[in-house]
């Protein structure tokens, strides 16, 4: 009998929600981390053949080959490097202190581009000096840190030079200070992230100038007569610990390092915390069968020490397992007395433990003595003590390049040359999208299953799932009229706000349907239910879905476009529907999606964008932009960009509608008319008032 009544109370709760107009349009449940599955299975691939590769390695010469393979695919990675420039190095002032001195420096690693340094000169001791650089973890302060600042003063009092400079986005770099708050807009990893995300678009990465000012700081370290050249180490914590490891790979003049709290095995970082910072995640590392440990090998045989903390956010299993993989390779140059581990139970921090243990290792390879490490009583300046501009900023005092305007000027300079200008045929464009975007062929339409109905005033709502390949369910909805001759025009309807967003009574898509047209709206992977759990660790699990994907070779919106073409495949297969006339409809960041879609597949009957960004240029040109992650694909802007699609989609209709820039503002109708001339007749550039109804504005487009 209890049972009996729950099942009633249930069927009167229905009916009651029913009465009163609710009704759910989730189709199904538990696809939260559906996109991490799928990736995670091709990382894993990943790892699986890496580590049979690195099993291979038994001679120097295996080892110098794999050196090389690293060295070449890191450099890829951020996109090469540019041609040296002067330095116009200069001294803006100096501190003098017990045992060393502290000069403040500014260097040009480009033309402008300002970098802000402090050289903690020993003054006890006869030169020339071995040298450190220092780099700087996502602190504010960059250089001045207290923690660091402790350990640039306890190398110059053991004789070392220490050059610790400002990343871009910390310390006195800040490229977006906002001179009226007097302090930056962001934080450091924001900062980051910002300007990464268009590096990412222009084939390099934020960790390229990271890296230059690294280098350049060895070719200015060179100039001294107070330093000897052949001992020149590096170290650093945290963000620091990762410019360290890079450096070992691609700055052949170091003689030592000493990454701290960065080393650890994608295995075990990829599921928690997951991806971070933009410079972390190199396009393609994990295709291309690279790791951490990768970044250890490339400098065998010079004297490297991870620095770890066993309860650090950087998995300590993982920076084991990294060290022993690593350990091997030492050994097979017989140098396994130049690589060590240390390793202290404490949290992410270059805390006084490692802090010492960095003393230790490279005063024993740089400085040539054995010695405990003690810190000693320290004491550090305050930040502005430390400042090598008038104002503590770069941006106030001279105004240079940032990131964001040097990646803009590269891909100014490479637009005009992108793959599409020039390739002369329709074949040739879509294979050139196709292999950028990593889509395969759909074969076919998808298999689908049916979750019921929902009946509606004219129409009914079909809830199915599209398994579009292995691993990967697309939830939608398929609004069907009741009335109409069969079979049916039909529009794929689809919003990077899920595919409910305009699906309620009186909405855009209820219009469509009315006008006669069967509707098909899909949860796009890592759209709507299929939406990624929140991310760790301070990153959105959007960010770090794109970034997972970036890692093994694709891309969001490349597995987007191929769920859309599937569903296309779903609808072109239905008896009701005249499969000469489907079109594709996209909103947001769906406009892209849809543009590309409508591209590749030729029997799409045409496209419009709805409140979409125009092209990839716009988002590098612009100093800000927002809700750009999932739009990503590494190195797009040197093949091709949305605009050149528009002669793929000719002479099928191509509408524009409500252009947005990249922080979510009008666009010019004008410009973006003139960025798809190629679209020629077919194009139309409109704008949707806000509350215009749907059918006063495509209704042409429709027809």
């Amino acid at each position: 009998m209890p049972e009996l009544k729950l099942k009633l109370v249930g069927c009167l709760t229905l009916a009651a929600a029913c009465s009163l107009g609710q009704e759910s349009l989730r189709v199904t449940g538990g696809l939260e981390g559906m996109v991490d599955r799928y990736l995670s299975g091709l990382a894993r691939a990943c790892w699986e053949a890496r580590e049979a590769a690195i099993a291979r390695i038994r001679t120097p010469q295996q080892v110098a080959e794999r050196q090389a393979y690293i060295r070449k695919k890191v450099i890829e990675a951020l996109g090469g490097f540019p041609e040296k420039t002067p330095l116009n190095a200069r001294i803006m002032g100096s501190l003098e202190r017990e045992g060393y001195r502290i000069e403040k420096l500014i260097y040009e690693s480009l033309p402008r581009f300002y970098v802000t340094a402090n050289v903690y000169v020993p003054t006890r001791g006869k030169p020339p000096f071995p040298a450190v650089l220092g780099t700087a973890g996502h602190s504010a302060p960059g250089k001045a840190y207290p923690l660091y600042q402790r350990v640039w003063i306890s190398l110059a009092k053991r004789g070392i030079l220490v050059l610790a400079y400002d990343p871009p986005g910390q310390g006195e770099r800040s490229e977006y200070f906002d001179e009226t708050l007097g302090r930056p807009r962001f934080g450091s990893t924001t900062e980051h992230t910002m300007a990464g995300i268009q590096c990412l678009l222009t084939g390099t990465n934020f960790a390229r100038y990271e890296l230059w000012d690294g280098i350049r700081a060895v070719d200015y370290l060179l100039t001294r007569p107070d330093v000897d050249p052949q001992r020149i180490g590096v170290t650093g914590n945290s963000g620091g610990g990762t410019q360290t490891a890079y450096l070992q790979v691609v700055e052949p003049r170091l003689a030592a390092a000493a990454p701290s709290c960065y080393l650890t095995a994608w295995n075990k970082l990829w599921f928690n915390p997951g991806p971070q910072d933009a410079e972390q995640n190199f396009a393609g590392f994990l295709k291309d069968g690279l790791d951490f440990a990768d970044f250890l090998i490339a400098f065998a045989p010079k004297p490297v020490k991870m620095m770890t903390a066993i309860r650090d956010y950087f998995p300590i299993e993982g920076a084991r397992a990294t060290y022993a993989e690593a350990r091997r390779i030492y050994e097979i140059l017989k140098a396994a007395d130049r690589i060590d581990f240390f390793e202290y139970d404490d949290t992410h921090g270059w805390s006084q433990p490692r802090r010492e243990a960095t003393y230790r290792w490279l005063q024993k390879w740089l400085n040539r003595q054995e010695e405990e490490g003690i810190e000693g009583e320290i004491t550090t300046e305050p930040e502005s003590n430390l400042y090598c501009t008038p104002t503590g900023q770069v941006a106030t005092s001279l105004k240079g390049e940032t990131v964001y305007s040097l990646n803009r000027a590269l891909a100014e300079q490479l637009y005009p040359q992108r793959t599409a200008t020039r390739l002369k045929d329709a074949a040739s464009l879509r294979a050139l999208v196709k292999n950028k975007l990593n889509i395969s062929e759909v074969r076919g339409a998808p298999p689908v299953a049916h979750f019921g109905e929902i009946g509606r005033e004219g129409y009914r709502i079909e809830k199915v799932t599209l398994e579009t390949e292995p691993g990967i369910t697309v939830p939608a909805l398929v609004f069907v009229p009741a009335a109409g001759q069969r079979p049916l025009p039909a529009v794929m309807y689809v919003s990077s706000a899920g595919k409910a967003a305009d699906a309620g009574r009186g909405g855009d898509i209820e219009e469509i349907v009315r006008a006669g047209y069967m509707v098909l709206a899909p949860d796009l992977r890592g759209w709507g239910e299929s939406s990624p759990a929140r991310g760790a660790g301070g990153y959105s699990g959007l960010w770090q879905v794109t970034m997972r994907a970036v890692l093994v070779g694709k891309t969001l919106i490349g597995m987007q476009v191929y769920d859309l073409l599937a569903a296309f495949e779903y609808l072109a297969s239905r008896p009701d529907v005249e499969a000469t006339r489907i079109s594709v409809l996209g909103k947001a960041n769906g406009g892209p999606v849809a543009l590309i879609a409508a591209a590749l597949e030729p029997r799409i009957a045409g496209v419009a964008a709805e409140q979409a960004i125009p092209s990839y240029m716009d988002i590098v040109r612009a100093p800000l932009h927002e809700n750009t992650t999932e739009l990503i694909v590494p190195g797009i802007l040197r093949e091709f960009d949305l605009p050149d699609l528009a002669g793929l989609i000719a002479p099928r209709p191509l509408w524009l509608v409500s252009p947005r820039t990249p922080t979510g503002g009008r666009f010019a109708l004008t410009e973006a008319a003139t960025c798809y001339r190629g679209a020629g007749e077919s194009l139309r550039v409109v704008e949707r008032p806000e509350g215009r109804a749907w059918r006063d504005v495509y209704r042409a487009w429709l027809k």
